[in-house]
C-alpha cells in the first residue's frame, strides 16, 4: 500500500501534467503516455501468474539502443520525420507517396518479424514496438491520418500481421506488446477480422491488462481494446459482456488516470448505441448509469462528454428510462453542451479529428426522435460538430445516405431552443435548407405557427382546420377536449389523447416569460416537471407567486382547471414547504427524507464526491449532490433545504477545502453555509479526508468551528472498498460518529480512521482524485 504523503502528492501532479502528451488512434482515442522514470516497473499479470521485472535505466537504454539498431538496420528507418512534415497543405501527391513508402516497410517488417525464431525472438517485443511507433505517427498526421492509418492497418492483416498478434504470444511481454499495437489498429475491418477469428482471446487479454495493478499503461491498452471491441454489433457486444469486457470497464471507472477514463467512458457510449435493447438490459442490471455519474462529472471534457452521450444514447430506449432517470446522470448533459460550441470542441482535441464513422453516426440518428428533451439536445450537438468535420474533409454526403437529414430538419424547426439550434447549424454545414423555426415562447405563436407545428406532430390533415379556426399560440394552450373532438374534428378518441400527448409535451417546454412576471413556472417545475402543464392555466386565473399561499384545493380544480387530485395535493403540499423554508428556524423538526447529502468543493472534491454517490447509492441510500453549482453563479437556497432534510451529511475535505472558510465571517462561501446549515439541522456529519490537513480550529470561523470536532473516514483510493464499508457502518449506526469536546482521541486535524484494511484492494497506482488542488 501506498501512503499518502507530500511527496506522493507532487508525483500525482506530475503524472496528471504528464498525461498533456496525446496521440490519436484508429477511433479517434487518445493515447496518453507518462514519462519513463529512471527505474521501470514493468508488471504484467496473465491468469494467475504475475511477472515483474525491474531493470535499471542503464541497461534499459543499452537493451533498447541494440535492439533498434538491429530494427533500424533490417526493416525500418532511424526515424519518421517524413510523416512528422505532412499537413493539411501537403498535396496528394506527397500523402500517396508517404503511404506507398509505409506500407512497403510495414510488410517487410512483418514479414521479419514472422521470421524471426530461436535466441533472437526476444527481440519481437521491441520490434512490435517499433511497429506500434510507426502506426501510431501515421494517426497523428493532420488531415491525412485518418488515409495514412487506414492503410498501414489494411496492410498489417493482409500481410498476417494481425495473424501473428492473435496467435503468436509466446510470454507476457510479448502479449503485451501485441495487445498495444492491436489496441492501435483495430479499425472497421480489423474488427472484423478480430472478432471472426480471435474475439475471446483478445477480450481476456484486455481484461487481464485491466486487472494489472500496477501499470497504467495496462490499464490503457486494455480499455482501448474494449472500446473498439463494442463498436461492432449487438452480437459482439453479448460477447464481449460475456467475456468480462464490461465488467473490466466498470472497475476501471474507479481509476484516477484520465486516458484510461476517456477508454471507459468511449466503450460505454459505444455499447450504448451498438448494444440493443438486450446489452442495454445487461447495462441497467450492472448499474451503467450509476458508474456514468462521475465520469459525466468529470473535469476532462471528453470523458465528461462521451459519457453524456453514453446516458444520452440510454434513455432514448424508453424500456430502461425510468433506471437512467433514477440515477441522476441525465442532470449533467444539459450544464455540459450549453457550456461548449460544437466547433470549438471537435477542435480542442485530437479525439475528434477525424470525426465518427458512417456506421457510428447511423446509430446515433435514433437519438434525434428520442422523447427525453435532454437526449435530443445532444444528439443535436453531436451532429453539428460532425457536420463541421465532414464539410472539412469533403465528405457531406454521409449525412444523406445515414438518412439523417430529415430528423435533423424535424428537430431545426421544434421550439426545443438547444437542440433546434444546433441542428439548424448543422443543416447549414451540410447545405440543407432550414425550416422554418418555431419559438419557445408558445404564448405568442402566429396561427401560423400552430398550424407548423400540428403538421410536425403528425396531424396535417388537421392543420387547415387550426388555421381556419385562428387558433394561434395563445389558443393553443387553451384547448380542451372538447375543443378538439367538436371544432376541430378529431373524433377518434385515441387521435384526441394522442394530440393531447403533444401538447403537453409541448406545455413543459414553453417559455411562458412573456406573461411569467413572477417565475411561477420555475416553481411548478421544481415541484416536477409534469407540473409545468398548469402554468398557462394558472397564470390566466391569475396566480402568480405572491398569491400562492392563499390558494385552496377548491381554487386549483375551478380556476385553474387542474383535474388531477394528487397533482393539487402535491402542488399544496409544496406551497406549505416553500412557507415553511421562509419563515422558519433551522431548529424545528422537520422531515429528513433524505439518507445523504455530499458537499464538496467544485475545484478538487467533485471526483470524489461522485464516486462515493456512486458506491452508496449501490448500497442502497438516496443521496444528494448538488450538480447546478457547476454552472450557477449565486448561492442555491433550495440547498438549504436539502440539507435540513438529509440525515447524514457528508464533507468531503480534500487539499485546501477549507481554506477559503478562513476568516470568511459573512458566510459567502459555499461550503462554509453548507456546513453551518449541517450544524443547525442535527445532520450526522462524517468528513471523508482525502490528503487533508486540518487547519487551526482557532482560524474557523466560530459557527463552523465544530465540524473540526467529528469523527471520519480517510480516504485511499486503491483500499475504496474498504472505506465505504466504515463509512456505510458510520451512516447505519453500527459505528456511532460523535462529536468531541475538547481534548481526546479525536482532535482537530486527526479525526479517526480504520486501520490499515485488509480488504481486496482496488487496482489503482493512486490514491485520490488526482486533482491539482485549485480553487473555485
Amino acid at each position: 500500500m501506498r501512503l499518502q504523503t507530500e511527496s506522493f502528492t507532487t508525483e500525482k501532479n506530475t503524472m496528471a501534467a504528464q498525461q498533456q502528451s496525446q496521440t490519436i488512434t484508429s477511433s479517434g482515442v487518445i493515447n496518453q503516455h507518462l514519462a519513463q522514470s529512471t527505474h521501470q516497473n514493468i508488471t504484467y499479470s496473465k491468469g494467475m501468474s504475475t511477472k515483474t521485472s525491474v531493470i535499471s535505466s542503464q541497461m534499459s537504454h543499452l537493451m533498447n539502443g541494440q535492439a533498434l539498431k538491429m530494427i533500424e538496420n533490417d526493416f525500418l528507418p532511424s526515424s519518421f520525420d517524413d510523416l512528422e512534415t505532412l499537413s493539411g497543405k501537403s498535396s496528394p501527391q506527397e500523402v500517396e507517396k508517404a503511404k506507398e513508402k509505409y506500407k512497403a516497410l510495414l510488410e517487410k517488417a512483418i514479414k521479419k518479424i514472422k521470421s524471426t525464431k530461436g535466441e533472437s525472438s526476444k527481440q519481437i517485443p521491441s520490434m512490435l514496438n517499433r511497429v506500434y511507433d510507426m502506426i501510431r505517427k501515421a494517426w497523428e498526421v493532420p488531415t491525412y491520418g485518418h488515409e495514412l492509418g487506414t492503410a498501414l492497418c489494411n496492410t498489417l492483416r493482409t500481410s498476417g500481421g494481425l495473424d501473428f498478434l492473435l496467435t503468436n504470444n509466446t510470454d507476457d511481454e510479448q502479449q503485451f506488446a501485441s495487445a498495444k499495437l492491436l489496441e492501435q489498429c483495430l479499425t472497421t475491418e480489423n474488427r472484423d477480422y478480430v472478432v471472426g477469428n480471435g474475439l475471446e482471446m483478445v477480450v481476456k487479454s484486455a481484461c487481464v491488462c485491466t486487472k494489472n495493478s500496477n501499470s497504467v499503461e495496462h490499464s490503457r491498452v486494455g480499455t482501448g481494446i474494449l472500446e473498439h471491441l463494442f463498436k461492432h454489433s449487438e452480437a459482439t457486444c453479448s460477447d464481449v459482456i460475456r467475456l468480462g469486457g464490461l465488467d473490466s470497464v466498470l472497475f476501471e471507472c474507479r481509476k484516477n488516470d484520465v486516458e484510461t477514463l476517456r477508454h471507459c467512458a468511449g466503450a460505454l457510449a459505444n455499447l450504448s448505441l451498438y448494444g440493443g435493447a438486450e446489452n442495454h438490459e445487461a447495462m441497467i442490471k450492472r448499474k451503467v448509469p450509476m458508474w456514468l455519474f462521475p465520469l459525466a462529472f468529470h473535469n476532462d471534457d471528453n470523458i465528461k462528454y462521451y459519457a453524456c452521450l453514453a446516458i444520452a444514447a440510454l434513455v432514448a430506449n424508453t424500456e430502461i428510462e425510468a433506471a437512467v432517470l433514477k440515477s441522476g446522470t441525465l442532470n449533467l448533459v444539459e450544464p455540459f453542451i450549453t457550456t461548449h460550441n460544437p466547433s470549438e470542441f471537435a477542435n480542442s482535441n485530437l479525439a475528434h479529428a477525424h470525426g465518427q464513422s458512417k456506421h457510428w453516426l447511423q446509430r446515433l440518428v435514433p437519438v434525434l426522435s428520442s422523447k427525453r428533451e435532454e437526449a435530443r439536445n445532444l444528439a443535436a450537438f453531436h451532429f453539428c460538430m460532425e457536420a463541421g468535420i465532414k464539410k472539412q474533409q469533403g465528405n457531406t454526403e454521409l449525412f444523406r445516405d445515414i438518412g439523417a437529414i430529415e430528423p435533423l430538419k424535424k428537430v431545426a424547426s421544434c421550439p426545443n431552443a438547444i437542440a433546434s439550434k444546433f441542428a439548424a447549424q448543422a443543416l447549414r454545414l451540410i447545405g440543407e435548407e432550414i425550416p422554418h423555426k418555431l419559438s419557445q415562447q408558445v404564448p405568442l405563436w402566429s396561427t401560423e405557427d400552430v398550424k407548423e407545428w400540428v403538421k410536425q406532430i403528425g396531424f396535417a390533415e388537421c392543420a387547415t382546420n387550426f388555421s381556419e379556426s385562428r387558433v394561434d399560440g395563445d389558443l393553443l394552450l387553451q384547448l380542451t377536449e372538447d375543443n378538439l373532438k367538436f371544432d376541430i374534428g378529431i373524433t377518434n378518441g385515441i387521435r384526441r389523447k394522442r394530440f393531447t400527448r403533444e401538447l403537453q409535451n409541448l406545455k413543459k417546454m414553453a417559455d411562458y416569460s412573456s406573461r411569467d412576471v413572477s417565475n411561477l413556472n420555475s416553481f411548478l417545475s421544481n415541484i416536477g416537471p409534469e407540473f409545468c402543464i398548469y402554468t398557462y392555466s394558472m397564470l390566466n386565473a391569475g396566480v402568480d407567486k405572491e398569491t400562492l399561499r392563499c390558494l385552496s384545493d377548491e381554487q386549483l380544480l375551478n380556476e385553474c382547471g387542474i383535474s388531477n387530485s394528487i397533482h393539487r395535493y402535491r402542488m399544496l403540499d409544496s406551497i406549505r414547504a416553500h412557507e415553511n423554508t421562509l419563515g422558519t428556524s433551522f431548529e424545528e423538526n422537520i422531515d429528513k427524507s433524505l439518507d445523504v447529502f455530499v458537499s464538496y468543493r467544485r475545484s478538487n472534491g467533485s471526483q470524489l464526491a461522485s464516486l462515493l454517490k456512486v458506491h452508496l447509492q449501490l448500497r442502497g441510500f438516496s443521496v444528494f449532490i448538488d450538480v447546478e453549482r457547476l454552472e450557477a453563479g449565486k448561492f442555491d437556497n433550495n440547498l438549504l433545504q436539502s440539507i435540513r432534510q438529509a440525515k447524514h451529511f457528508l464533507l468531503v475535505l480534500t487539499p485546501h477545502a477549507l481554506d477559503r472558510c478562513i476568516a470568511d465571517d459573512d458566510c459567502k462561501d459555499w461550503v462554509h453555509r453548507e456546513i453551518v446549515a449541517a450544524l443547525q439541522s442535527s445532520c450526522n456529519i462524517v468528513p471523508i479526508t482525502d490528503n487533508f490537513q486540518w487547519p487551526d480550529p482557532e482560524t474557523l470561523p466560530e459557527d463552523m468551528r465544530a465540524v473540526c470536532h467529528f469523527n471520519g473516514v480517510m480516504w485511499i483510493h486503491d483500499y475504496q472498498d474498504a472505506c465505504v464499508d466504515k463509512l456505510e457502518r458510520f451512516l447505519r449506526g453500527d459505528s456511532p460518529v460523535s462529536r468531541v469536546g475538547g481534548k481526546s482521541d479525536c482532535t482537530p486535524g486527526t479525526p479517526s480512521v480504520c486501520q490499515k484494511p485488509t480488504f481486496q484492494r482496488n487496482h489503482s497506482n493512486m490514491s485520490a482524485d488526482g486533482s491539482d488542488g485549485s480553487k473555485d
